[in-house]
């Protein structure tokens, strides 16, 4: 499964009310580390297909929920379980890196 665009008004059924763990990656089109980890969450997110679903929210165009959660710096991935959040990760990593930090998590 390919990574999926949530936006503010998509984020609460795509996200809080998913019955699978949710991958959120915060990111913008001018954040260059946002550019460089999102190969390795489309990789991710076939590998880890049915164990996590892995979405991006563009934080210039959505602005709504990026502010009520309060992210200030991007790359940023949260991964919510059963509509809370229960884990983040701030900056870019290798894909074998953030693979392993998100096993980890769920």
């Amino acid at each position: 499964m390919a990574t999926l665009n949530v936006t503010d008004a998509s984020f609460s059924a795509d996200v809080l009310e998913s019955d699978t763990p949710v991958l959120v990656d915060f990111w913008a089109d001018w954040c260059g580390p946002c550019k460089m980890i999102a190969p390795a969450l489309e990789e991710i997110s076939e590998e880890l297909a049915g164990k996590v679903k892995i979405v991006k929210m563009d934080i210039m165009e959505n602005t709504d929920t990026p502010s009520q959660i309060g992210v200030q710096s991007i790359p940023l991935m949260v991964l919510y379980k059963n509509g809370e959040p229960v884990a983040q990760k701030l900056g870019a990593a290798p894909k074998s890196q953030l693979k392993a930090w998100l096993e980890s998590e769920l």
